[in-house]
């Protein structure tokens, strides 16, 4: 079996997702690749940060805080990284012209003019495999509805719904992070965090969004800093979306909602899809993550079927096809499509492959749209 050796630059929460799914990559069963962490870089080498990487994983021989240093490491062949939106531009340009293969988070960039420079230097470096971490279109019930889209089973698109609600930020004394600053995360505020993981689905079905009319919230306009302090939190907390999309299929338009949402009483981590088509409609929400509804009109009763949904992955695994799908499965799928995609040098299906640095050009474009429409009160065209 192939190695792909791994540096992971941020090892913050996610960094450690992703090392919690390289240690149980045997869960998978038909990959003729496999992950190896062998070097970890954080701005800064607390023990809090980087023991719990150096005891878990045998296998890291270099620990740094300079991650041009990780990245001048030819022992490894791809890097995970997790670090905050400012320094997507740089750290990812910098690890495509190194040669690596880049996993990166998302949004892959601050803003547009950041994405648009990372996606010359892919232009430029062809040879390194790239991918954007986006693990929720992985769970069962939305591969079966992205794959429901893909073969029409839809009819004519209506109408379309999806949304992305935490109540993480309820607290208004909870402390400011990067995520809360223009600086280091940008002005699309949720848009930029949360956004990507919604506006993904059009994009990865080939449907054009056209316009877009925004409503821009911020909720909390300060927080504590840790000091005692309390600072501007200029951020946007939720953001509303109408948009009108186009199905190049039948060249039907359609609306498109979007909801996005820091700041949701009664929300945790609340995912949702919502396709209503003149031949069948689908719902899902994290809010259940087993269950699937479909409708199907054939001219009688409208009745909506609730589907079970089990582990019915696209990457096989050794779970049995009765227990459920949780995130951290997610996360490992999206991982197991990088790797497959690196190891067979195309796409196990279109469903599920990575999310690609193109469609989050889209959602770039889409966001600075959003921002343009929420600033003048006008509709935007994309």
């Amino acid at each position: 079996m192939r190695t792909l050796r791994f540096g992971i630059i941020g090892c913050g929460l996610m960094g450690r997702e992703f090392a919690s799914a390289v240690a149980r990559w045997c869960h998978l069963t038909d990959m003729n690749i496999r992950p190896e962490i062998v070097a970890i870089c954080n701005r800064t080498l607390s023990p809090q940060r980087i023991d719990w990487f150096k005891d878990n994983f045998t296998s890291i021989k270099q620990v740094t805080s300079d991650y041009t240093e990780l990245l001048a490491n030819d022992g490894i062949d791809a890097v995970y990284v997790a670090v905050p939106h400012n320094m997507h531009e740089e750290i990812y340009c910098a690890a495509l012209e190194a040669g690596k293969h880049l996993l990166g988070e998302k949004p892959f960039g601050i803003d547009l003019a950041a994405n648009e420079a990372i996606l010359e230097g892919i232009k430029v470096n062809q040879r390194c495999h790239t991918g954007c971490a986006s693990q929720y279109i992985y769970y069962p019930a939305v591969q079966r509805i992205l794959q429901m889209a893909e073969e029409g089973a839809f009819g004519r698109i209506m109408e379309v719904e999806a949304g992305f609600l935490h109540s993480s930020d309820l607290n208004p004394n909870k402390p400011i992070n990067w995520k809360r600053t223009i600086e280091a995360n940008g002005e699309y505020g949720v848009m930029g965090d949360l956004g990507p993981h919604i506006a993904l689905v059009p994009y990865r079905l080939g449907w054009v969004v056209e316009n877009v009319g925004a409503i821009c919230s911020n909720i909390v306009k300060e927080r504590p800093d840790g000091t005692g302090k309390r600072v501007p939190c200029e951020t946007w907390d939720n953001v509303i979306m109408l948009c009108e999309a186009r199905d190049t299929r039948d060249d039907a338009a359609f609306p498109l909602r979007m909801r996005l949402a820091r700041i949701m009483p009664g929300e945790m981590n609340t995912w949702y899809l919502k396709i209503f088509g003149t031949k069948a409609s689908a719902k899902f929400s994290l809010r259940n993550p087993k269950l699937l509804q479909i409708l199907r009109f054939t001219g009688g009763e409208q009745v909506w079927e609730d589907i079970e949904m089990g582990f019915q992955t696209a990457y096989r695994t050794i779970t049995g096809a009765n227990f459920e799908f949780g995130a951290t499965d997610a996360f490992m799928q999206m991982m197991a499509a990088f790797m497959y995609e690196v190891s067979h040098g195309k796409e196990l299906s279109n469903t599920a492959k990575c999310s690609t640095a193109e469609e989050m050009h889209g959602c770039h474009r889409l966001f600075t749209a959003a921002l343009e429409s929420h600033k003048t009160g006008n509709t935007v065209k994309i």
